[in-house]
């Protein structure tokens, strides 16, 4: 069966082809009636837009790419801070009627072919995610004059339009409730500091401490399981009387969990443990972890809309949104 054309829609509901394309490409100036009665005829005959050519016409393709530059590996983990991001982002797209491109960006040939995509017009728009401090897709992308927005701050000098989470103010009320809850040595499992979330917080921490008689004492993650569970046994090492720590995601906190486990330390008798993030597997860890939440799916979704202003024109103002703590039995 031959696919039908536009000329047949035109012919099925007596108007010009060029009235047809009008309708089809959502233009304005169709009449509503002559509106009604193309699209009855293209339902009747099934006709389906030609995608390149309607990309030709109107230079928009209604896909967006979101760019993570992490590996495979990375973004297919346990970590559930991907799967919630990619998620949301592609269900707030889908209600604006775009499509997401996911492509992920974690070596140098990745980076060219993401450039080398974008740089040809196959999206409208681009989402940065799970960026690095010397990651050169950020101001390669902004020089090419396609609308981006960045999930976080970029730990770049680049001028991005972005969305991200009071950071470092969380990190402050997690280490005040620390402190309120009376322990003495608080020790801190930082981020990986090429990442705008680990600097944040690493700093929310040290403002803290430095506002206290407590010195502080430090280990440094990759936001993964494992190294928190090798930066705890380290702070173990280093202070064996440490009785708290602040952990930079709830993910690292769970390693942490494991190693005071392993080491004979009780939660919190012993010592306390407070993360941050609040993913789904907080309420289930043992005891029941004690974080910050940040508004992961929020966040997302607000990136989302941030994009797509820029498309009409919009505000690039960046959006901060709040953090709050939650408190269960970790502390």
């Amino acid at each position: 069966m031959k696919r039908p054309t536009l000329e047949a829609v035109a012919a099925r509901a007596g108007v010009s082809r060029a009235t047809v394309s009008r309708v089809v490409n959502g233009q304005p100036t169709v009449a509503p009636g002559i509106r009604e009665v193309v699209m009855r005829a293209v339902e009747e005959l099934g006709y389906v837009p030609n995608a390149a050519a309607r990309t030709l016409v109107n230079q928009r393709t209604d896909s967006v790419a979101l760019v993570v530059s992490e590996s495979p590996t990375r973004v297919f983990s346990d970590d559930p801070m991907f799967s919630t991001v990619i998620r949301s982002a592609s269900a707030e797209l889908e209600a604006a009627d775009k499509q997401v491109v996911l492509m992920l960006a974690g070596s140098a040939r990745s980076h060219a072919r993401v450039e080398r995509y974008i740089a040809g017009g196959h999206v409208d728009g681009v989402m940065l995610f799970s960026m690095h401090g010397a990651d050169p897709l950020p101001a390669a992308i902004a020089r090419m004059r396609v609308p981006v927005v960045s999930y976080g701050r970029p730990a770049v000098p680049v001028d991005l339009p972005y969305v991200d989470n009071d950071n470092v103010g969380g990190a402050e009320l997690a280490v005040r409730h620390l402190i309120d809850s009376g322990r003495r040595r608080i020790a801190t499992i930082a981020g990986p500091q090429d990442m705008i979330g680990g600097q944040d917080r690493l700093t929310g921490y040290r403002n803290v401490m430095r506002g206290s008689d407590r010195r502080s004492i430090i280990a440094v993650g990759d936001f993964t399981r494992e190294s928190g569970a090798v930066a705890m046994r380290q702070l173990l090492e280093d202070d064996p009387q440490l009785d708290a720590v602040f952990v930079a995601n709830d993910l690292m906190a769970v390693g942490a969990l494991q190693a005071l486990r392993q080491a004979g330390r009780r939660v919190p008798d012993d010592v306390a443990v407070m993360g941050f993030d609040d993913i789904e597997a907080a309420r289930y860890t043992e005891p029941p972890l004690t974080t910050v939440r940040q508004p992961i799916v929020e966040q997302a979704a607000a990136m989302v809309r941030l994009l797509l202003g820029l498309f009409s024109g919009g505000s690039k103002d960046p959006v901060i949104l709040p953090t709050e703590l939650v408190v269960r039995e970790s502390v």
